[in-house]
């Protein structure tokens, strides 16, 4: 049963260490990304989506109000 709380302790132990060693890598600036900035131009950009047509009620409407 001590071997339990022995490899529970090394466990908490070992995720402290890899959390700690994740902030100080984010806090260095290691994830930021400098490379897709400088290439984005070359990409295409989506497509613009046409604005729907009106319908035939909202032009009567339309018509409707204006007289």
């Amino acid at each position: 049963m001590s071997v339990i709380y022995i490899l529970l302790a090394i466990s908490i132990l070992v995720a402290i260490v890899f959390f700690i060693a994740f902030i100080v890598s984010v806090k260095s600036g290691q994830y930021d990304d400098s490379y897709t900035p400088s290439v984005r131009m070359l990409f295409e950009d989506e497509l613009v989506k046409k604005a729907p047509r009106k319908s035939k009620e909202s032009i009567q409407l339309n018509k409707s109000l204006n007289n």
